[in-house]
């Protein structure tokens, strides 16, 4: 087809030709246009940027947008959207679009033409980040960095993996909105509080809608309050539902689920799969430690265990992790597994470059920064434990605000939800005045009404109001769970 070659011959000029097959293209439309099915049977992402030549793309575009609508695609009904194209004019107008359907010849390997397309699509961004690594590399300028060069290196080849590179980086609003109405509909499905992942605590859902993608959550807390057993139950909750829905026949995309990653720099491996198990048995955690239980606590334990080996919680509890090893092990974890949340234990053991470890401040801002950009990357909520400064245990009253966040403004500025854990019995477990006076009986009085109970202070959500949670927490098996309705539906809204 001459209108081909002319289309090839425009690009011939590059000094190396980049990979492509027009003529794929235009059978790909032609089939499309003869039998709109055709595309039904598509099952690769393919989009109109994975078309080397621009026209074919914009062609592509306006059939999905048609057929989005219920509408017959033809030449006819495309012809109106064509008229003052300057490309189609070049080829002599809007009658290209019926030459394209001239031979039929895509309607038999069309599903093949496809996979072509997207194949050659990704094989040009390859080129494109080899170019971009080899002009980087020798740059030998005094504001040259290796390591951010591999680190950027890394997230533009897990890009062009998932299928995305640079044409993942430009959203149409049609896609963008369509993306908005179908988490609407997830919420709707579920009885209207979760469109996002679950946390397993139907108070947090109904405040929070669950755990969204792209979200960097903080949660945070002094020593003591809870806040990785909160993180353990969370990863758990999700990893759970994750497999009952497969289980229920629920499709992934409809579900509340999600493969967990648990990057744990405090806590090894076993430790907190002690703590999982304690939870799931109603066995203490100590007992578990120390072997001072009985046959049929161990017995007990051992069902709960063989429950949970199908369990997709994923654990790397390896010290001293930098944020750049942090998030290549996620990607990996990503393409391998398919994860769908990560959490993070704790934020400030995390390390940041070395050009940054000269000032703790622009250390800290740089891991926040960089769960931040992780979580956008991957399109998955990124749960982050922070420490809090000790300015909690110099004042009267202990609740936490976002000014404890410790060494770092940043976090509080790329989070875009902050979550306190606070338990008011820890603090008033050390005022406990002598027996048998007074004081003792009103202290009594107060701990019998506040003890196990723990408050989530959601100090800061973009997708909503601040406020607080109130939950149950037993500490002997380190669980959170919800409260009876009468006894948080009190609970204080901003």
């Amino acid at each position: 087809m001459a209108e081909l070659i002319r289309l090839a011959a425009a690009n011939e000029a590059e000094p190396q030709r980049l990979p492509r097959n027009i003529e794929a293209e235009a059978a790909f439309l032609g089939a499309i246009l003869i039998d709109n099915r055709v595309i039904e049977d598509v099952s690769i992402k393919l989009q109109p940027d994975h078309f080397f030549e621009p026209l074919h793309g914009r062609i592509f575009e306006q059939i999905l947008r048609l057929i989005d609508r219920n509408m017959l695609v033809t030449p006819v009904t495309l012809k109106p959207f064509f008229e003052a194209d300057e490309s189609m004019r070049e080829l002599g107008g809007p009658g290209y679009l019926i030459k394209l359907t001239a031979d039929g010849a895509g309607l038999i390997g069309a599903r093949d033409f496809a996979q072509q397309i997207y194949d050659l699509a990704l094989l040009r961004e390859l080129v494109t980040v080899g170019r971009t690594l080899v002009d980087n590399a020798l740059d030998t300028s005094e504001s040259v960095d290796p390591k951010g060069q591999i680190e950027a290196a890394e997230s533009a080849l897990y890009k062009v993996a998932e299928g995305e590179g640079e044409t993942g980086s430009m959203k149409s609003f049609l896609t963008a909105s369509t993306e908005a109405i179908r988490n609407v509909e997830k919420a709707l499905n579920s009885g209207g509080s979760l469109s996002g992942i679950t946390t397993g605590l139907n108070s947090i859902n109904a405040k929070c809608g669950g755990l969204h993608n792209s979200d960097l959550v903080i949660l945070a807390g002094r020593p003591g309050m809870g806040k990785t057993s909160l993180a353990t139950n969370i990863a758990f909750n999700a990893a759970r539902r994750w497999v009952r829905e497969r289980e229920d026949g629920i499709e992934e995309s409809k579900g509340a689920g999600a493969k967990v990653a648990f990057f744990s720099l405090e806590m090894s491996a076993d430790q907190l799969a002690t703590r999982i198990l304690a939870e799931q048995s109603g066995i203490s955690s100590e007992l578990l430690r120390m072997g001072k239980i009985s046959r049929d606590d161990f017995r007990e334990l051992s069902r709960a265990s063989r429950e949970l080996q199908e369990l997709p919680l994923y654990i790397d509890d390896t010290p001293a992790l930098t944020i750049a090893a942090l998030r290549t092990r996620a990607r990996r974890l990503q393409r391998r597994h398919g994860i769908g949340l990560i959490v993070v234990d704790y934020l400030q053991l995390l390390q940041g470059s070395s050009r940054a470890n000269d000032n703790r401040v622009n250390e800290i801002s740089e891991i926040s920064r960089g769960l931040k950009t992780l979580a956008k990357e991957l399109s998955i909520p990124v749960v982050a434990l922070s420490q809090l400064s000790r300015a909690v245990e110099q004042r009267e009253d202990k609740t936490p605000m976002l000014s404890d966040l410790r060494e770092s403004g940043s976090i509080e500025q790329d989070a875009d939800m902050v979550w306190f854990v606070y338990r008011e019995d820890y603090y008033e477990l050390m005022k406990k005045p002598d027996e048998g006076t007074p004081a003792f009986e009103a202290w009594n009085e107060k701990m019998e009404r506040i003890h196990g109970v723990a408050e989530l202070i959601i100090s800061k959500q973009r997708h909503g109001s601040t406020g607080r949670v109130r939950m149950k927490f037993e500490a002997k098996i380190t669980r959170f769970s919800d409260l009876a309705d009468d006894q948080y539906a009190d609970a204080r809204y901003d």
